[in-house]
């Protein structure tokens, strides 16, 4: 049986908006889908003492029923036709083709999860950005981004079997990515901190191995920790322990 949806979350951070953002990931939320209370704004203290963060109260304006019935639908949401078995073979691969087909399967299955939507392409570098514009974002998005994250690993799948070129294809909805990585970040730097004042090892919750990556990137410019992967998919998870562990 499925469980209930959260669709309240009290968060704190070193700012207001440090704890919104870190609310509205763990409810799988965008801000427009939220009603925002601040509790209490933090004070920065004085040489350390006195420091208090702020917290929020955030709760979701989505209904939880319809986002525990889609999630599941995900697993049978593969179109035969768009996701061939066959490799294309590479004179036949086209990166246009690709990115059209890419959105036209986006488009296809988001009807089908009850998330009508539009996408719109951007290119930067090798990076193919699907941008979903829709109504229903929190569907799209799902409980800490599950829904999102099946939708890109899927994207990538079809772009690596139709583009020429080797892209790297990213889905995003308004700025979840960007206020993913921003939260990311904060997670590596509260890790190694942790790392190097108890010289143990700290083992994170599973993540998809592209915010693994991130991760990975944040502290690999930290000669004092070292990263890598343990476990199997899509339980793998990452250890950030001690480059050299003292005695």
């Amino acid at each position: 049986m499925v469980g209930r949806q959260v669709e309240q979350y009290t968060a704190s951070g070193e700012t207001v908006e440090k704890a919104i953002a870190i609310g509205l990931d763990q409810l799988g939320i965008t801000r427009s889908d939220a009603r925002i209370t601040i509790i209490s704004e933090g004070k920065k203290g004085l040489f350390g003492f006195g420091k208090k963060e702020a917290i929020v109260e955030i709760k979701s304006t989505i209904a939880s029923k319809k986002q525990e019935t889609q999630e599941p639908l995900l697993e049978d949401l593969v179109v035969n036709e768009e996701m061939p078995a066959k490799e294309i073979q590479l004179e036949q691969r086209n990166d246009a083709v690709a990115i059209e087909t890419s959105k036209k399967y986006l488009v296809d299955i988001l009807a089908q999860i009850g998330a009508d939507a539009t996408i719109e392409e951007e290119l930067v570098e090798d990076k193919i950005i699907f941008h979903v514009k829709t109504e229903k974002p929190g569907l799209v998005i799902g409980k800490h981004g599950k829904v999102l994250n099946a939708l890109q690993a899927l994207t990538q799948v079809l772009v690596h079997r139709h583009a020429k070129s080797k892209l790297t294809a990213i889905v995003n909805v308004g700025d979840y990515r960007e206020r993913r990585e921003m939260i990311l970040k904060q997670l590596a730097e509260r890790t190694a901190e942790k790392v190097l004042r108890t010289n143990q090892p700290v083992f994170l919750e599973p993540m998809p191995a592209f915010e693994r990556k991130q991760i990975h990137f944040y502290l690999s410019k930290d000669g004092q920790v070292s990263t890598h992967s343990e476990g199997n998919e899509p339980h793998r998870y990452l250890v950030v322990e001690p480059a050299k562990k003292r005695l």
